[in-house]
């Protein structure tokens, strides 16, 4: 049974249509990655999904309801309960203190403060970073701060996680690091991934893989096995 999908989904700029009609649907627990060249209409797709931006046409479900007709706040309120994100720039917020920036979904969410910075804590140091709590954001390198955005993430323990070109600005080691963090992670979790991303080495993270080309899905496969692991590095 898919925990999310996209019916006929059709999405407009303006006059230039990015979605004229994409039709993808991904099960519970499953890691998928949407790949295809810029411009394709797969980042419009995952905002589709995740209910940031509403379609012009078509529906759009979330275990079994639909997702698109809920109002803005109800729509605010599952993205900080049930989704996860990460971007390529990982959208930290550059003065808060590196824990500061994993609570802060946990606060909104009204998790007590030691309960959300005692859960901070604890993925910061899953993610090998946990002498950097007191840092500020805006100190840390690439590869850090991309495993802080990891760590916000899956802080609030997300149904899906969303992952927007997450190592789009990271050289190829740190790229890796942070993707067999991802991946490990969801998986011991049991979280379903929807991952973007024009890169084939970073697809084959996936379990399968659709290509999103001129607003449409094709190619719905299997992906390749998943490369190696790789030792975390900053």
């Amino acid at each position: 049974m898919s925990v999310i999908e996209a019916r006929d989904v059709a999405r407009s700029y303006g006059p230039a249509p990015a979605l004229r009609g994409a039709n993808v649907a991904v099960a519970a627990g499953e890691i998928l990655a949407v790949t295809g060249p810029s411009g394709s209409g797969k980042s419009t797709l995952l905002l589709c999904l995740s209910g940031i931006l509403i379609p012009d046409r078509g529906e759009v479900r979330y275990a079994g309801r639909r997702l698109d007709t809920v109002r803005e706040p109800g729509r605010t309120t599952l993205r900080r309960t049930a989704f996860g994100f990460v971007f390529q720039a990982g959208q930290l917020v550059p003065e808060l203190t590196v824990a500061d920036n994993v609570a802060l979904p946990l606060l909104l969410n009204r998790v007590p403060r030691a309960e959300a910075f005692a859960a901070a804590a604890g993925w910061l140091r899953r993610l090998g970073l946990g002498g950097l709590g007191g840092r500020r954001a805006g100190e840390l390198s690439g590869g850090q701060a991309q495993r802080v955005a990891v760590a916000r993430a899956l802080a609030i323990r997300p149904r899906v996680l969303f992952a927007d070109e997450p190592t789009g600005s990271l050289d190829a080691h740190t790229g890796q690091a942070v993707m067999d963090l991802l991946v490990g992670l969801a998986r011991e979790d049991g979280v379903t991934v929807l991952l973007v991303t024009h890169d084939r080495h970073v697809a084959g993270y996936a379990d399968r893989h659709v290509e999103v080309r001129d607003g449409l899905v094709y190619a719905d496969t299997e992906a390749p096995a998943g490369p190696g692991g790789a030792t975390i590095g900053g």
